[in-house]
């Protein structure tokens, strides 16, 4: 088997009004990962969300992010921003350079909660379930101007991802307020 070189903008993509997803190496080519190049615009929030199975691994490349990768002293429903751990984490602003690891059960997040755009390599394990995961996603946030929260919450239950604060895109809110569009889910 051969190897794999993917040159600068090349990739399969997939873009919604949500964000782009550009895959670099999937399990077709034969990988136990998942690798992606994402843009993150202002004002997107994937919400804190857990999975049983899978790892995640994400890395900055440019703009900022907040991130968050800890159980906190206490899940709230509407924001993950405010969590605390029983350490005295809290959530990092993170830039270019700046890496998060998450082993399956943590929860974790990222926002863009800047005007301009973010873009990081995103790497989930085993392949290809963030691939498929992606692709139905992307078919759901196409289909038409309101998000369909049941399909989002059954695409969510088989690709192992429990979602405990609201997805959120739109534009990029000012420090500690809640605007954009949300697609809630209760955790389990």
């Amino acid at each position: 088997m051969d190897g794999l070189i993917v040159p600068p903008g090349q990739g399969r993509e997939l873009t919604t009004k949500a964000q782009q997803v550009t895959f670099k190496v999937t399990g077709a080519h034969g990988s136990s990962a998942s690798c992606f190049e994402v843009v993150v615009p202002p004002g997107f929030d994937v919400g804190a969300h857990t999975h049983h199975r899978s790892e995640e691994f994400f890395y900055i490349l440019e703009g900022e992010l907040d991130l968050l990768a800890f159980e906190p002293l206490k899940r709230t429903e509407e924001r993950w921003q405010d969590w605390e751990s029983p350490e005295g984490d809290r959530v990092v602003r993170a830039g270019a350079g700046s890496c998060m690891f998450v082993p399956p059960g943590c929860p974790h997040a990222f926002m863009n909660s800047t005007g301009k755009p973010a873009r990081m390599l995103f790497q989930s394990s085993p392949a290809p379930n963030h691939e498929r995961y992606f692709e139905e996603l992307c078919e759901i946030f196409s289909r038409a101007q309101e998000v369909d929260s049941l399909a989002v919450q059954r695409i969510r239950d088989r690709y192992d991802v429990s979602q405990i604060t609201p997805l959120r895109y739109g534009a990029a809110p000012h420090q500690g307020s809640h605007h954009g569009q949300n697609v809630r889910h209760r955790g389990r």
